[in-house]
């Protein structure tokens, strides 16, 4: 039997370790994470399959200077970061070629379009399937050049296999009752959908990784080269998979293994959610760059993308402009609100990492899906565990071979 020790207790380490316990591993699961603080547990909960074009892209850099947080937007710059974002920001740019871009999308398109069903298959092997609502989820937009101008756009994107059309009137009714704004546009995407609460579906995919005889160790994991592979103090692995989401980028450093991945920084708050209704799929406010997530207990609001460092002290004024969103909406929730901040693990062409180290030959490694870890954590593990086994992955894992950084 082989022994893997996966580096990560996130969506995508136990959406792994699950993966290799049922294809007959003995599995070590290291998590320092005992608080779920980390961005899988703190997200929008949405199963984002629309997103098939990368973020790295012509038209996202030329829009930055609207979306910059001085002028109400969402993007965030700060200063005491600029030694971790400017070097970035320069890979970004170069990863945002049209050619570039185009290998992007061609590369998410079939991790997209298996991403769903992976998910259906995971939480029914978990006994766990009310966890996945696909419902869909709303774009809506309050005023109506911004309408008509956000609506063409996605009309026009390239959303997989997710489908886009305009809210329907009895739609149009419920969205607008929602609070206390115009309704000017909406759309409703079919296809994508949310999980029902990632705080139930971590203890799910943690007691099923149990129940295959998994093991979860407390603590953090310290990898050193031996020969020709790396060995995790205290923990007997013949292979080691590394999915550690933005600390990951540490771990393989320490392996002499350069990663560019910056944490991307999101927040979000959260309150009763009595008021909301039930059957509500997200709806993004996007002119606000707010996405509101309905959960079995809670209502939350999330945004925010913070180029910066992963131990630096979140950004008070990132909650202040969330609450004043919800206040000048007129959402029917109201604080104290719970608040949150977490590191999304980025890298500058917004494709995740995933592949076998070509240094170290009992490596592997699963991680920086930025917006995407919780939408492609089954299908991620599905496609290492593919590869542990000598299999042809049901995806093409060339377009996230680390190496393609240099």
């Amino acid at each position: 039997m082989v022994r893997t020790a996966v580096v990560g207790g996130g969506v995508v380490g136990l959406s792994v370790g699950i993966e290799l316990l049922d294809a007959g591993h003995a599995v070590v699961l290291i998590d320092n994470d005992d608080a779920a603080q980390a961005a899988s547990w703190g997200n929008a909960g949405h199963v984002a399959v629309e997103q098939v074009e990368p973020l790295a892209s012509f038209e996202a850099v030329k829009s930055m200077p609207q979306r910059l947080f001085l002028r109400g937007g969402a993007l965030s710059f700060p200063p005491a970061a600029v030694a971790a974002w400017l070097p970035f920001g320069l890979k970004l740019l170069a990863a945002s070629s049209p050619s570039r871009f185009r290998k992007g999308c061609a590369a998410l398109r079939p991790l997209m379009e298996q991403a769903m069903p992976a998910w259906a298959s995971l939480v029914e092997r978990i006994g766990a399937p009310d966890l996945l609502k696909q419902d869909g989820h709303f774009v809506l937009w309050n005023e109506p050049r911004k309408a008509i101008a956000g609506k063409a756009a996605w009309e026009s994107a390239d959303t997989g296999v997710a489908q886009v059309k305009p809210a329907a009137p009895a739609e149009l009714e419920a969205l607008g009752k929602l609070g206390r704004f115009t309704v000017a546009g909406a759309i409703r995407f079919a296809g994508s959908g949310q999980i029902a609460d990632l705080g139930d579906l971590r203890d799910a995919l943690r007691v099923a990784f149990a129940a295959r005889g998994g093991t979860i160790v407390s603590g953090t994991a310290t990898l050193r080269r031996v020969g020709n592979g790396v060995e995790v103090d205290g923990v007997e692995a013949d292979r080691v998979v590394v999915c550690a989401g933005v600390r990951s980028r540490t771990i393989m450093a320490a392996l002499g293994l350069k990663v560019p991945m910056i944490a991307e920084r999101g927040y979000h708050i959260r309150a009763d959610a009595a008021a909301w209704p039930k059957d509500m799929p997200p709806v993004v406010f996007e002119e606000r760059s707010m996405i509101v997530t309905r959960y079995r207990d809670s209502l939350q609001a999330a945004s925010f993308v913070e180029l910066g460092k992963v131990d630096a002290p979140a950004d008070p004024r990132k909650w202040e402009r969330l609450e004043q969103h919800v206040a000048e909406l007129g959402l029917p929730v109201s604080g104290p609100f719970r608040r949150w901040m977490g590191c999304r693990p980025t890298l500058p062409d917004y494709l995740p990492a995933i592949g076998r180290s070509a240094k170290a030959n009992n490596l592997y490694y699963a991680f920086g899906h930025q917006h995407l870890g919780l939408t492609l954590a089954p299908i991620t593990g599905k496609l290492v565990a593919a590869m542990m086994a000598g299999e042809q992955p049901a995806v093409p894992l060339e377009p996230f071979d680390i190496r393609r950084f240099g």
